[in-house]
């Protein structure tokens, strides 16, 4: 997977241990690499499962039930 440009959450600090995802949205994918080291293998996730896990960090008591 080449991706030209990744970008931090602007919540992550200067500390480097955080997620990195594209600059540029790829269809139905949410790629991720790990900022510490940027040149090991990279995560794909479904857009769905990305949403998801996303919900379940933002929300102090996790994801909403279905």
């Amino acid at each position: 997977m080449s991706i030209a440009s990744w970008r931090s959450s602007t919540h992550s600090g200067n500390g480097g241990q955080c997620l990195q995802v594209p600059v540029e949205k790829i269809p139905g994918l949410m790629p991720v690499r790990d900022s510490k080291c940027p040149d090991r293998a990279r995560l794909a996730f479904p857009d769905a499962a990305w949403s998801c896990f996303v919900t379940a960090v933002a929300v102090p008591d996790g994801p909403p039930s279905p």
